[in-house]
C-alpha cells in the first residue's frame, strides 16, 4: 500500500492477517494437487486406494475455499456483474461496495454463524468422524470451518467498510482495489 492507503493500527493488522492467511493457504493447493496425483497413480498403477488420502484432499479443498474467502474479498476477487461498476469513479465504487457490505455481506455472514453453531456444536459433542471405514476422524473439525469462514469474512468486511469510508471522506485517494490489477469480469 502506498502512503495514501494507510489504515489505522488494528485495521492494518486485520488486513495483513487476511493477506498472510490467503498466501499461506495457497500452498495447500500445491499439496492437494500432489496428493491427488499420488492417489491416481496408486489407484491405476498399483490398484491401491486410500480413503484417508482421498478425504485429505477434500479437507484441504475446504480449507482453501473457506479460509481464503477473506483474502479473496480483500483483493476484490469475488464474482460480480460490473457492467456499470467498472465505469464508476472511486467514490461511487466505494459507496456501492459500502452498501453491499453493510446490507448484504455482513447480515449474511452473521446468519451463517448463527445458523451453523448448533450444527457444528452437535458435531463437536460427538466428535463426528468420517462415515467411511478408515477415514479421517475429524469431520467435526471440517464443519468448524463454516463459522470460521464467516468470522474471517466479517473481519475482512469490517476492514473493507473502513477503507470505503476513508475513500468517501477523502482519506484515501483511490478505491481500495483500484490500484490492484485484476482480470476482466462479466
Amino acid at each position: 500500500m502506498s502512503p495514501s492507503h494507510e489504515l489505522p493500527g488494528l485495521l492494518a493488522r486485520l488486513d495483513g492477517f487476511s493477506e498472510w492467511l490467503g498466501r499461506s493457504l495457497s500452498w495447500l493447493v500445491l499439496v492437494m494437487m500432489l496428493i491427488q496425483f499420488l492417489i491416481v497413480v496408486m489407484r491405476y498403477a498399483f490398484n491401491v486406494s486410500s480413503i484417508p488420502m482421498q478425504e485429505s484432499v477434500m479437507y484441504m479443498h475446504a480449507m482453501v475455499f473457506m479460509l481464503a474467502a477473506g483474502y479473496t474479498l480483500k483483493h476484490d476477487g469475488h464474482v460480480r456483474v460490473d457492467i456499470f461498476y467498472r465505469a464508476m469513479r472511486a467514490k461511487r465504487k466505494a459507496l456501492v461496495d459500502l452498501c453491499g457490505t453493510l446490507f448484504l455481506l455482513l447480515p449474511v455472514m452473521v446468519f451463517v454463524i448463527l445458523s451453523s453453531l448448533g450444527y457444528v456444536g452437535k458435531s463437536w459433542r460427538i466428535f463426528e468422524g468420517s462415515p467411511e471405514s478408515g477415514g479421517i476422524p475429524g469431520v467435526f473439525l471440517l464443519k468448524t470451518l463454516i463459522p470460521l469462514f464467516a468470522g474471517l469474512m466479517l473481519l475482512q468486511a469490517l476492514v473493507e467498510v473502513a477503507k470505503n469510508i476513508m475513500v468517501l471522506t477523502g482519506r484515501l485517494t483511490t478505491a481500495p482495489h483500484e490500484d490492484e490489477p485484476h482480470e476482466e469480469r462479466l
